[in-house]
């Protein structure tokens, strides 16, 4: 089962979040959560808040352990740009743009290795089946068909 938590209207840069985000994007929950709390960077307070309130749902609304999800993905997306301006000589100005961020999350549930087992097992033995079957087929198929004879050329030798 998948569990999605969406953070919106973050006011920082896509770009600098997907820093954070590619970082731990592919770590096991725990180190990831760890990884958030040394790295020194803004968008690790948001990012940490965001895994935080997924586990949270997953515990709380569909009673699934912690220990048992995994980090599927994390998406950065633009949000709506503030448009500001500087005022500079001549009276002119300078555009300011003031970028913010979704931030989206997705936990799934680990699959116990047992159970993995057990789905690896039931594709191999339908395999097998299926090789057996064609290999009846193609038997049948040889014995019903009538062997013709074979043409003899003969061959000229040359002294």
């Amino acid at each position: 089962m998948q569990f999605k938590v969406t953070q919106k209207n973050t006011r920082q840069t896509p770009r600098k979040v997907r820093l954070v985000a590619n970082a731990i994007k592919d770590l096991p929950l725990e180190q990831a959560i760890k990884q958030l709390a040394v790295m020194d960077r803004r968008a690790t307070v948001v990012m940490l808040k965001t895994i935080k309130q997924a586990i949270a749902n997953a515990k709380n609304n569909h009673g699934v352990d912690a220990d048992k999800l995994a980090i599927k993905e994390i998406l950065v997306n633009g949000g709506p740009v503030y448009k500001r301006f500087n005022a500079v000589s001549r009276g002119r100005a300078h555009s300011i743009l003031k970028r913010t961020s979704h931030i989206t999350v997705t936990l799934e549930e680990k699959i116990e290795k047992k159970a993995e087992k057990e789905v690896s097992k039931s594709k191999v033995e339908k395999k097998t089946e299926v090789k057996k079957a064609s290999v009846k087929k193609t038997a049948a198929k040889e014995t019903t068909k009538k062997a013709a004879p074979k043409k003899e050329t003969k061959k000229t030798e040359k002294k």
